[in-house]
C-alpha cells in the first residue's frame, strides 16, 4: 500500500525516514527505526569522524537493514565523515546546513544515495541538476534549524519543480500528517520530534517529558537575526536569547550564549537552560513508546483514514 519510489530506492518497507538530529540520532535510535521498517539515520552533528565510524559499526551489530548518516555540512569534520561513509558502505546520506555539491561525485562513485534537506524551490532545482537522488523538503514547522516556508506550501511547489522524489518534513508526527504529505505529492516523510519521544532515543527523560507535556504554542524561534533560526520549546534559555536579539546584541555574544545548549538538554536534562529543539508537532505528542509502535501507529492510522475517505466517496456515488 505504501510503496513509493522512496521505498524502492532505499529498500525499506515504509516511506518513513528518521531525522538526523544531533545528539539524539544515535545508533540505538537509528537501528530501531530501520528494524521497524523505516530508514534510521545517525546524526553526525559536529562529532569527529572517529565517533561516527564507531556509531556506524555499532548500528551494524543491531540490524542488517538499510540506514543512513546525516552530515551537517558546516561541521569541520564533514569531509572526513564523507570518507568514512564511503569506507563503511553506508547506503544513504542526508545532508543539512549547506550544499553537498562538492561531495556528490565521491558519494556516487561509492554507491551512496544522496538526499539533502532543502528549504526552498531554487535549492531543490539546483541540487537536482547536480545529481542528488531525492530531496527532503523541510517546512518551518520543524524543530532545530529551519527555513521560512511552511510544509503545506513548500512541498507541492517543489514536487512541481523537480522530477526526483520528494520527502516531506516539518509538522509530521502521526498518520494524518503522513497521509497529508503524500497527498501533497511527497513520496515519503522525515520525522524528528516524534522519534525523540521513543524509548530507544538516548535522550534525557526530562527532555522527552517536556515535549509530551507541551501544548500548541510552546515552541519559539531564536536566531533569526543571525541568519540561522532555530525552533525549540520555550524556556529560560530561549527567553534570554530573544531578549539579547531584541536589543541588538552582537553575533559573538549570541553564539557564546547558544554554545553547548543542545547537549545540556539532551544529555544532562536541563529543561530550563538547555536548547529543547522541537517541532510544532510537539503539541500532538502525548506518550513515549518504542519506534516500532510509533511507525505502526502512523501507518495504521493513515490506512484507516484512507479507507474511511474511500468509503465516504463510494457512499456519495451510490447515493
Amino acid at each position: 500500500m505504501w510503496k513509493t519510489r522512496i521505498t524502492d530506492m532505499l529498500n525499506i518497507k515504509y516511506p518513513i525516514i528518521q531525522g538526523g538530529m544531533a545528539w539524539v540520532a544515535t545508533h540505538e535510535l537509528a537501528a530501531a527505526v530501520s528494524e521497524a521498517g523505516g530508514l534510521g539515520i545517525i546524526g553526525a552533528g559536529n562529532a569527529p569522524g572517529k565517533v561516527i565510524r564507531e556509531e556506524i559499526r555499532k548500528l551494524k551489530e543491531l540490524t542488517d537493514k538499510p540506514f543512513g548518516v546525516n552530515i551537517m555540512l558546516m561541521s569541520p569534520f564533514a569531509e572526513d565523515i564523507v570518507g568514512i561513509v564511503c569506507d563503511e558502505g553506508v547506503p544513504v546520506v542526508t545532508t543539512g546546513a549547506g550544499n553537498p555539491g562538492k561531495y556528490i561525485k565521491n558519494l556516487k562513485e561509492n554507491n551512496v544515495k544522496i538526499i539533502p534537506v532543502v528549504p526552498t524551490v531554487s535549492l531543490a532545482v539546483r541540487l537536482e541538476r547536480e545529481g542528488v537522488d531525492a530531496v527532503i523538503v523541510e517546512g518551518t514547522e520543524a524543530g532545530g534549524h529551519i527555513g521560512e516556508l511552511t510544509t503545506m506550501v513548500l512541498v507541492p511547489q517543489i514536487v512541481d519543480a523537480v522530477k526526483i522524489p520528494v520527502i516531506a518534513a516539518g509538522g509530521v508526527g502521526d498518520g494524518r500528517g503522513f497521509l497529508a504529505a503524500l497527498t501533497l505529492g511527497a513520496e515519503g516523510v522525515q520525522i524528528g520530534t516524534r522519534f525523540v519521544c521513543s524509548t530507544e532515543a538516548k535522550v534525557h527523560i526530562n527532555y522527552k517529558e517536556a515535549i509530551v507535556k507541551s501544548k500548541d504554542r510552546e515552541t519559539s524561534v531564536t536566531g533569526r537575526s543571525t541568519g540561522h533560526p532555530v525552533r525549540a520549546l520555550k524556556n529560560k534559555f530561549t527567553r534570554e536569547f530573544l531578549e539579547l536579539e531584541k536589543i541588538g546584541a552582537p553575533l559573538e555574544e549570541l553564539e557564546l550564549l547558544g554554545s553547548g545548549r543542545l547537549k545540556l538538554a539532551v544529555v544532562e536534562g536541563d529543561i530550563h537552560k538547555g536548547s529543547l529543539m522541537s517541532g510544532q508537532i510537539a503539541g500532538l505528542i502525548k506518550d513515549i513508546k518504542p519506534c516500532k509502535e510509533i511507525i505502526e501507529d502512523i501507518v495504521f492510522s493513515a490506512q484507516k483514514r484512507l479507507d474511511s475517505l474511500h468509503s465516504l466517496k463510494e457512499g456519495d456515488i451510490n447515493g
